[in-house]
């Protein structure tokens, strides 16, 4: 099945928006958060959006940063998979959570908060919250103008 786009992705439609996004990403990955867990946060929030191109690149982008199949596999199902670390837990949760802010009355509980706040310091916390933030961005681009999964994109 071949998937055809809308439009071309709005951040390379309209003049100046891509490199601000682009400096966005470059500051998080600077944010003190693991690569391998942002990559992680990344694709559980596309996940959750339904973003098939983002998926099919956040899954090329994690392994390309030494992301094994077998965690990318358990990542929908992190709760119950044993692959993952308790600060990769806490930065999933959060991902979840900041996603999913109209499904409860309390989007991002104290509880949620806090157990990230455990694993990371501000710097840290505020790296998860932009890259969260940024991917939803992403996946509301790509499901909107249904930007299809191409293997020939790359960072």
């Amino acid at each position: 099945m071949t998937v055809a786009p809308r439009m071309q992705n709005p951040a390379l439609v309209v003049p100046g928006a891509f490199q601000p996004i682009q400096a966005l990403v470059k500051a998080v990955q600077g944010g003190g958060v693991p690569q391998k867990t942002l990559e992680l946060v990344h694709l559980r929030t596309s996940q959750i959006n339904g973003c098939g191109f983002c998926v099919d690149f956040g899954t090329r982008n994690a392994k390309k940063h030494g992301e094994t199949d077998q965690r990318l596999h358990a990542v929908a199902a992190w709760r119950e998979s044993p692959y993952f670390d308790d600060a990769e837990r806490a930065a999933l949760a959060l991902a979840e959570h900041e996603t999913r802010l109209a499904d409860r009355p309390d989007p991002v509980p104290d509880h949620v908060w806090e157990d990230a706040a455990k694993h990371y310091d501000e710097r840290g916390l505020g790296a998860l919250v932009l890259m969260i933030a940024a991917t939803n961005l992403f996946n509301r681009i790509g499901v909107t103008t249904k930007q299809p999964a191409d293997p020939n994109v790359t960072l």
